[in-house]
């Protein structure tokens, strides 16, 4: 098919083109996305407010223009099998175009916007279906649209021209050189790597703005109903690839969720120790038995908003007395991290707080010495059971950007810590995973039993627990002034788990935990894609 459209180079006129007949696609509706029905509708001017955002942190930049590179069609290795494209996360963040191969500019100091779409062949029509116009385009994104073929001379208007140079720190790739400008621009700025643009950029990504907190929301709403329903149906004889489908088609049947946030980890008895399990070497595909522990980290994505939700459970309903140790000492870390969470607090402290009610389970246990948990956090012995940061800040991708920039704290060196993905101070606005874990590695275990963390441990006992897995729970939460707000909604403590299993409803009739911050809501049907409808559960 790319072949065919390839060699048909006619254009079809503006005028002689009609306009598509979905509803809701163009201006006059307050909606800039939505899947239908009962699913969320994004409001029309969410990213008209994170371009004035990014605009803001721009201030006292170099005039001129800052040019945007989106996401490219890309195929199968050799084959014409075109991958379902998604969005360039700070194009979406800008611009919320859902097709490929745009570029966007935004003028320095005024902030006017312009999009280039590529002009699609005619042949693009009996394939594709429809090519709309560009006064459509631009009526589509609120944005003036021209061709792509006229970015180069547009672009010339300006002295100058900059494009966001900078390293993403969880992947360690550079966004200019992973999406290359299209076309040369002889005023293009070879500045520094991280350039101002890009720091300004991913800064503002950082902060959400109150129709970002919504549509994050939603995600997580939709993601906790799934969970919770995957909780219900999870038995032993069931595969984790079951496990995975149902909660794929929870998302999608009932939240709109064509795609998720990433590749969902259904990890069940050893496998749980694995803490990227689900990838195509290790795809979801044991067999659950009673006495394991299913760790289910799945979450939802909406319009490229992310979710990112992890529940542990017992397969036959019932924790063993050692797995209810290691799971209560997990939810009374993110105890201890929300008791703490709020604007002016280390995210490195958080770790660290997690991290000490980790060691205090592993203790009762007898895996770690008794009155030894100060010294051995000390010693670096957390990092063996928790070698992952406590969390991450979560929006238009899973690990989203802004953990290590020039302007906050660089990363630390000592283990357990050199994993968090931020070590900055909490700011209100910011939207963080909090996701403790204890895991029982083997290779972690062998290397803390050959150097001086071995005098913290029972030997003996610790042997006892190879090969068990371990326990991760994880929640979105966002920092409010004074609060903060926890949007996961699944069963957490090991009454409301035994529930859910049993087949009672959730969300449940009371709070058995205020600890945790959950923020009991749901989409309000009066008023689509506004607040979410609160729901007053009285504390158990």
């Amino acid at each position: 098919m790319a072949s065919v459209i390839a060699s048909l180079d006619c254009r079809t006129p503006d005028s002689a083109r009609s306009a598509p007949s979905t509803p809701g696609a163009f201006a006059g509706d307050p909606c800039f996305f939505s899947r239908g029905a009962h699913t969320f509708r994004v409001p029309s001017d969410l990213h008209k407010e994170n371009r004035r955002g990014a605009l803001e942190r721009l201030k006292g930049h170099a005039a001129g223009v800052v040019v945007l590179v989106g996401g490219v069609a890309r195929t199968r290795n050799d084959t014409d099998h075109e991958e379902l494209f998604r969005q360039e996360s700070y194009f979406q963040h800008l611009f919320g175009v859902k097709e490929p191969g745009w570029v966007g500019v935004l003028e320095l100091p005024s902030g006017t916007a312009t999009l280039f779409a590529p002009e699609l062949p005619r042949a693009y029509s009996v394939w594709m279906g429809k090519i709309a116009t560009r006064s459509e385009l631009s009526n589509r994104y609120g944005v003036k649209v021209k061709w792509l073929s006229e970015l180069g001379d547009h672009c010339a208007k300006f002295t100058q021209a900059f494009v966001p140079r900078g390293r993403n720190s969880d992947s360690g790739a550079r966004l200019d050189e992973a999406l290359p400008l299209p076309v040369a621009l002889p005023n293009l700025v070879q500045d520094t790597c991280p350039n101002a643009c890009f720091v300004a950029l991913a800064e503002s990504r950082v902060i959400k703005s109150e129709n970002e907190r919504k549509l994050l929301r939603y995600a997580s709403w939709v993601s906790s109903n799934a969970h919770a329903a995957v909780m219900r149906e999870a038995t032993s004889g069931t595969m984790e690839y079951e496990l995975e489908a149902r909660f794929l088609y929870h998302c999608s049947s009932q939240g709109g969720c064509r795609t998720c946030a990433y590749t969902s980890i259904c990890a069940c008895g050893p496998n749980s120790a694995v803490l990227h399990y689900g990838h195509a070497g290790a795809p979801n595909d044991r067999r659950l038995e009673t006495g394991d522990l299913a760790l289910l980290d799945m979450g939802a994505e909406y319009h490229c908003y992310c979710s990112d939700l992890t529940c542990t459970m017992p397969v036959g309903g019932r924790f063993t007395s050692a797995q209810r140790v290691v799971y209560e000492g997990v939810l009374q870390a993110q105890r201890a991290v929300f008791a703490l969470l709020k604007p002016g607090t280390s995210w490195t402290d958080c770790h660290l707080a997690a991290e000490g009610e980790v060691l205090k389970s592993l203790e009762v246990l007898g895996v770690v010495k008794k009155g030894c948990v100060t010294e051995a956090q000390r010693a670096c012995v957390g990092g063996v059971f928790l070698p992952c940061g406590l969390g991450h800040f979560i929006g238009l991708d899973t690990h989203d950007v802004g953990g290590y920039l020039p302007i906050h704290p660089a990363r630390s060196d000592r283990p357990g810590l050199n994993k968090l993905r931020t070590a900055r101070l909490v700011e209100e606005g910011m939207m963080l995973t909090v996701e403790p874990g204890c895991y029982f590695i083997d290779r972690l275990l062998d290397d803390a039993l050959h150097d001086d963390r071995r005098r913290f441990l029972n030997v003996e006992r610790l042997e006892q627990f190879r090969g068990t897995g371990g326990v991760r729970l994880e929640d979105d939460v966002l920092i409010h002034a004074d609060r903060v707000e926890n949007l996961s909604l699944c069963p957490r403590t090991v009454e409301e788990i035994r529930s859910v299993k049993n087949g009672e409803s959730w969300p449940p009739a009371q709070d058995a935990c205020p600890g945790l911050r959950r923020a009991w809501c749901e989409p309000n049907p009066i008023v689509p894609g506004g607040p979410m409808k609160r729901l007053r559960l009285p504390v158990a």
